[in-house]
């Protein structure tokens, strides 16, 4: 189900990094050491904003707001 909070979600399963770039503005967020297994949960969340807000941002992943992502080769 496509969401209405976050634009595009990206994750890099060697460095455990989640990208998430939301639709309202707010820009492009990197978090660091997120397990596979978040990844996955992420991914099959039927309100990807919900799981954000309520499961994910609690558990306190350290992360960055980026102003350019480069594109994948």
């Amino acid at each position: 189900m496509p969401s209405t909070v976050i634009a595009a979600m990206r994750y890099d399963e060697v460095g455990r990094v989640l990208t998430i770039t939301f639709r309202d503005g707010r820009g492009t967020y990197r978090y660091f050491d997120v397990p596979p297994a978040e990844w996955a949960a992420f991914q099959t969340a039927f309100s990807k904003g919900t799981y954000l807000n309520e499961m994910f941002k609690p558990k306190g992943y350290r992360y960055e707001k980026v102003s350019y992502i480069p594109r994948a080769a």
